[in-house]
């Protein structure tokens, strides 16, 4: 299969695969779960003990673990083997991630920060003499790095940073002068990756240095923040720092699209590393419940909390098929274009970038999911979850973070639209078709049986197909409506992303279901397909509120309200006894104690 046939990114709304065309985590072979295994008895062996101290400000057992996690090779998986990495897929490399984030925060964030944003420019932009010197150090864990870009007036806005970058008169250094805030690792990191301008260019340059190289390089005392406690974040200023001229990054301007482009692979491994978090949290509510006694019984018995548990697993277990979907779709068209002759570089990033509107969904959704379930989790342990001497305390704290780093949500829902809208535009994906013909279909007298869904899970195949449905009605009325002035109306944007997200979300939930039926007993198979009927339900719901905001929008008209019924067909759903379902899975839940699926 060459690239172009690959090249499907953002069309889900109009696309609808077989479960044969996606990859989910069962898929992998031995040798990506053998290092899935190492990484978990790392995460057993040398994490779970010291679980308190994270809590401490202990950056020095942080920076150790990260040299140990070097040593053992879980730096460098996606680096090339050339530059002393283990030259692994993409898709893997969110496996371990997943895994290494599990526990707590504080080494979650070190571990993304400098295998994501403080590796990736360096591999993609360096040239070969950058890479030959700091790859093979990073891959190892011998030098961390960390990411200079936001700035106390650039944050969102990163390409407004004020930071400059002069250069010699002889042309042979640069000298970088600015202020940077909320730099990960940047208490124990060698490699210091920086964005500033140069002269007035319209867009920033990016530079890569090592701090014993270089002087005039000073920081703030370590930050004092709500969560991920002993993550190393500092404020680092430049004062006429000088940097040889060959240690840029790309060409001179190419700062923004560095960030923007590396930003993709983080916004995605976020999502595994909130995913892996929630597993963990979920056992850790499954095994307090079935030992936690009010009235006379175990509160894992009680309706309330099954409620919880269930409505968790089902999120969570969407979001993973929704992972590895995504994961594999860009590792494959990564595969075709370095088969058609791609360098390295170009190939990773097409691929990222291709599938940019799966990653900002996978990182909105991941995350939001990740605050549900802690904010759950110090529910289901009531007074003991609000103690610093229980686990759900500190992973409420660390969770608040996901959604505000790798570009905070708001600013994500508004691309997840903005993307998709140019992909239209461009012809790339047809969605205005679709949505003129949805918006006809008002008009007709409904057939009922008109392509009915068959066999397993064949009832929320059918809610899902609606929603696309639901989607492209609200999201034609938008962009007829509003035109240009669209990028305007952040709110309806936000809804509209939002009903995107639960259409990608849910079908991966039910392709992962299907595609995995033939290997599974009847009740695993029964089990999956609970869960995916109340994914189905909960998307249902989400859907009607959202589009019903964006429609109220909207002038009120005879149109309007034709909408309004539309949308309201197009999210209805079969009467199913949820509560039955959900204390089906939970009972399953509890049983295991974790998060068995």
């Amino acid at each position: 299969m060459n690239s172009k046939e690959l090249r499907r990114g953002g069309h889900f709304l109009v696309h609808h695969p077989g479960p044969d065309e996606v990859f989910v985590r069962e898929d992998f072979g031995e040798e990506q779960r053998m290092m899935f295994q190492a990484a978990a008895d790392f995460m057993k062996s040398e994490v779970e003990p010291h679980l308190l101290r994270f809590e401490q400000g202990d950056y020095a057992l942080v920076e150790e673990l990260m040299h140990k996690a070097g040593q053992l090779g879980l730096l460098g998986l996606s680096v090339p083997e050339e530059f002393g990495g283990m030259g692994m897929g993409f898709n893997v490399s969110m496996l371990i991630c997943e895994e290494i984030s599990s526990m707590t925060g504080s080494l979650a964030t070190a571990f993304g920060a400098h295998t994501g944003i403080g590796t990736l420019p360096i591999q993609y932009y360096g040239s070969q003499a950058i890479k030959t010197r700091f790859l093979s150090k990073i891959a190892s864990g011998e030098w961390i790095s960390c990411y200079n870009l936001t700035e106390p007036g650039a944050g969102s806005d990163a390409n407004s940073g004020k930071t400059v970058a002069v250069l010699s008169s002889d042309g042979q250094h640069y000298e970088i002068t600015g202020q940077k805030i909320w730099i990960s690792n940047a208490g124990f990191a060698q490699v210091f990756i920086v964005f500033a301008r140069i002269e007035d260019d319209k867009n920033i340059s990016c530079f890569v240095f090592h701090k014993d190289d270089v002087q005039g390089l000073t920081m703030n005392a370590e930050e004092h923040k709500m969560g991920i406690k002993s993550s190393s974040t500092r404020q680092v200023f430049y004062d006429k720092v000088k940097v040889p001229a060959d240690s840029m990054l790309g060409q001179r301007g190419d700062g923004f699209k560095i960030a923007v482009n590396v930003l993709n692979a983080g916004r995605i491994k976020l999502a595994a590393a909130t995913n892996g978090a929630a597993f963990k949290v979920i056992g850790l509510m499954s095994r307090y419940a079935n030992e936690r006694q009010q009235f006379g019984k175990k509160i894992g018995e009680f309706g309330a909390i099954q409620e919880k548990i269930a409505r968790c697993s089902a999120l969570v277990y969407a979001t993973d098929a929704a992972l590895y979907r995504a994961g594999d779709a860009i590792e494959k068209l990564q595969n075709a274009l370095l088969a058609e002759g791609k360098t390295e570089a170009e190939a990773k990033l097409k691929g990222l970038e291709e599938f940019a509107v799966e990653c900002a969904i996978l990182k909105v959704y991941g995350s939001e999911v990740m605050a549900l379930v802690a904010d759950e989790g110090v529910q289901v342990y009531g007074g003991m979850g609000y103690s610093a001497d229980a686990p759900m305390e500190a992973a409420y704290r660390d969770a608040r973070i996901s959604r505000i780093y790798e570009g905070t949500n708001e600013i994500n829902r508004m691309l997840i639209v903005d993307m998709m809208l140019r992909k239209a535009l461009k012809g790339h994906v047809d969605l205005l078709g679709p949505a003129r013909k949805v918006a006809a279909e008002l008009m007709e007298i409904p057939d009922f049986g008109a392509d009915e869904p068959e066999g397993f899970l064949a009832p929320e195949t059918k809610i899902l197909m609606q929603l696309k449905k639901a989607s492209l009605l609200v999201a034609g009325a938008a962009v007829q409506h509003y035109g240009t002035a669209l990028a305007e109306e952040q709110e309806a944007l936000m809804r509209m992303a939002d009903m995107a997200m639960e259409v990608y979300v849910l079908e991966s939930s039910l392709l992962k279901t299907q595609r995995l039926a033939a290997r599974l007993s009847n009740e695993e198979n029964e089990l999956r397909g609970l869960l995916a009927t109340l994914q189905a339900h909960h998307a249902a719901e989400k859907c009607l509120m959202a589009g019903r905001e964006v429609i109220l929008g909207l002038p009120e008209n005879d149109e309007q309200r034709m909408m309004l019924m539309g949308l309201r067909r197009f999210t209805k759903t079969p009467s199913v006894n949820l509560k039955s379902i959900r204390r089906k899975v939970a009972q399953y839940v509890l049983e295991q104690e974790k998060y068995p699926f």
